[in-house]
């Protein structure tokens, strides 16, 4: 694993396809420490053990699921969070402990902020870290594409449009240290920025949205 921030550590990159790169993030935390989307290494999941395992798993959306999901429970006996509307993709899997309904606060400081568009469940995570920096985990809503520019999620014959324009608008509003996707084509996964960046890049990724409405 590498350490990226005092508290926050990347797994190593996956390709679940052509194009398309992944990594999980596990946020060490006094409260406990969560892991937020997926990863396939089982390497990197008996690492966690050295940083205090995992207490929480949490799924920005039914893409992450995985057999690993498994192996993380049985390692670690750590509670799995998704959203209600993908419950049943879930289960096939593993049955989430904790279902997303609304915005809510989790295992102490964790906002979960559903954001549906890219798939009916997909969900943002916002976290202030005891380092004084508020993380995003924005999942495949908006991701770090291969311009080094922040995209929308939407995939057409999948994705709603509509609903994805009116969440990106709702995420604009956020002011977030560090944003941190699940998928990404660029270099990295994450970027560091300030309120007024994270404005501008969020209005990029809506553009061509609202052009194609």
């Amino acid at each position: 694993m590498k350490q990226i921030f005092p508290d926050l550590w990347q797994t190593d990159v996956e390709n679940p396809f052509p194009g398309l790169t992944t990594h999980a993030y596990l946020l060490t935390r006094e409260e406990g420490n969560v892991l937020f989307y997926n990863t396939g290494h089982e390497y990197e999941i008996d690492a966690m053990a050295t940083l205090g395992g995992v207490d929480w798993q949490l799924l920005s959306h039914q893409d992450e699921l995985g057999k690993s999901l498994l192996r993380v429970r049985e390692r670690y006996g750590a509670k799995l969070g998704g959203h209600a509307l993908e419950r049943e993709s879930f289960a096939e899997i593993l049955e989430p402990d904790v279902l997303f309904t609304g915005r809510q606060t989790l295992a102490g400081n964790i906002e979960v902020i559903p954001t549906p568009g890219h798939t009916p469940g997909s969900t943002c995570f916002q976290v202030r870290s005891a380092t004084g920096k508020t993380y995003l985990f924005t999942g495949d809503t908006v991701y770090r594409n291969r311009k080094e520019q922040w995209s929308n999620g939407f995939i057409k014959g999948w994705s709603d449009c509509d609903t994805l324009v009116a969440s990106l608008r709702m995420l604009r509003e956020l002011q977030p240290d560090v944003v941190i996707s699940s998928a990404f084509a660029d270099k990295d996964g994450y970027q560091e920025m300030s309120p007024n960046d994270w404005a501008r890049h969020v209005d990029s990724a809506l553009q061509p949205l609202l052009t194609a409405g």
